[in-house]
C-alpha cells in the first residue's frame, strides 16, 4: 500500500477501508459519543455502544444522535461488568476494536487484561501518539507516552515492536526509528544512552527487525538533518525519524503534550499489544483527535486481518 505520510491520508485511507465495528465501554457521555457519531457519519466505524440504555438515551437525545444507527448493549452493572462486557464484544469476534467511554482506566484495562474473556496476546501493552507537525515532512509515532513508566530493556525491544507493526500497517515498510536521549553519545552516567547503543546493535545484527534503528540521539538531529550535519552524525535515521522512542514515561509524555500544545499539530493515540487495536482517549482530546484515533484503529485492524 502507499505510505500514510499525513493524518489527513489516514481517514481517507480508513474510508476506504469501510466501517469496523468498535465496541465501546461506558458510551453514557456526551465527547464519546460525538466522536463515535463522527466516525459513523465519515463511514470509517459502526458501534456496539455498552452501559446503561436509559443513561445512553439521556446523553444523545440533546445531541440529535439517533441510537436506532447502533447495537446498544444495555448493562446496568457496575464498571467492572461494562468493561467485561464490552472486552466480550471484542474478543468474540462481534468486534474489531475496544474503546474507553466514560469507564475508568483501571477497570478498562482490568477487562482487557481479563484472563478469561480479555484480549492478552502475550506481548507487552503500550501506548503510542501518532502526529503530525506542520513543517516535518511525515508523520510520527512517540512510543510510549502513557503506559510503561520506566521500561527496562526488554520492555523497551517490545515497545519498539508494537511501533513498528503499526507503522507496518500505515505503508512504513521500514521506519527509521530515533532511540532518544539527552545527547546522541554513549555515557556510562545516563543509562538510557548505553539502552538506545544496544537496541541500536540489536537492529544491526538482526535482532530487531522491519526497521531501522539509531541511537542515541537527542530529539534535536533526530527530526533535523541540518542539526544532525551541524554535529557531524552520519546515519539514515538522523532528520528522517518515523519512531521517537523515549527512555520513560516522563520524557515520552512531556513531548507528546509539548506537542499537541505548542506545535500547529494533528494527533492520534492508541494502545497496542492486545489482541485487537484499543482507542484509549483523554477527556481533553478535541473530537478530531478522538476521530483519528478512531481512524487510526482501523487501519492497524484491517492490516493485522489481512
Amino acid at each position: 500500500m502507499k505510505r500514510i505520510t499525513s493524518l489527513v491520508e489516514l481517514l481517507a485511507y480508513a474510508k476506504e477501508i469501510g466501517p469496523k465495528k468498535i465496541a465501546v465501554a461506558l458510551a453514557e457521555d456526551a465527547e464519546v459519543m460525538e466522536a463515535v457519531e463522527n466516525a459513523r457519519k465519515e463511514g470509517v466505524a459502526d458501534a456496539f455502544l455498552v452501559g446503561d440504555a436509559d443513561k445512553l438515551k439521556k446523553v444523545t437525545e440533546p445531541m440529535g444522535i439517533d441510537l436506532s444507527n447502533y447495537e446498544v448493549v444495555d448493562v446496568k452493572g457496575g464498571q467492572g461488568e461494562i468493561g467485561i462486557e464490552a472486552v466480550k464484544l471484542v474478543s468474540s469476534g462481534k468486534a474489531d476494536i475496544l474503546m474507553k467511554g466514560m469507564i475508568s482506566t483501571a477497570n478498562f484495562l482490568r477487562g482487557v487484561l481479563n484472563k478469561e474473556v480479555g484480549l492478552r496476546s502475550g506481548g507487552t501493552l503500550s501506548h503510542v501518539y501518532i502526529h503530525q507537525v506542520e513543517g516535518y515532512d511525515r508523520i510520527f509515532f512517540i512510543c510510549d507516552p502513557a503506559f510503561n513508566i520506566a521500561p527496562d530493556f526488554q520492555t523497551k525491544v517490545n515497545l519498539i515492536n508494537n511501533t513498528v507493526n503499526l507503522a507496518h500497517a500505515f505503508g512504513i515498510d521500514t521506519p527509521k526509528v530515533a532511540a532518544l536521549a539527552a545527547v546522541e553519545v554513549v555515557n556510562q552516567d545516563m543509562p538510557c544512552t548505553i539502552d538506545a547503543a544496544m537496541l541500536t546493535q540489536m537492529n544491526r545484527r538482526g535482532q530487531i527487525k522491519g526497521c531501522i534503528i539509531d541511537g542515541p540521539l537527542a530529539l534535536d538531529n533526530a527530526i533535523s538533518e541540518e542539526s544532525a550535519k551541524h554535529k557531524g552524525i552520519v546515519s539514515e535515521v538522523a532528520g528522517h525519524a518515523d519512531i521517537l522512542h523515549v527512555p520513560d514515561i516522563e520524557a515520552g509524555n512531556m513531548l507528546a503534550k509539548a506537542i499537541v500544545y505548542f506545535a500547529n499539530n494533528k494527533t492520534a493515540g492508541l494502545v497496542l499489544g492486545a489482541k485487537a487495536p484499543v482507542v484509549l482517549t483523554s477527556r481533553s482530546d478535541s473530537p478530531e483527535t478522538k476521530l483519528l484515533s478512531i481512524a487510526s484503529a482501523v487501519v492497524l485492524s484491517a492490516y493485522e486481518k489481512k
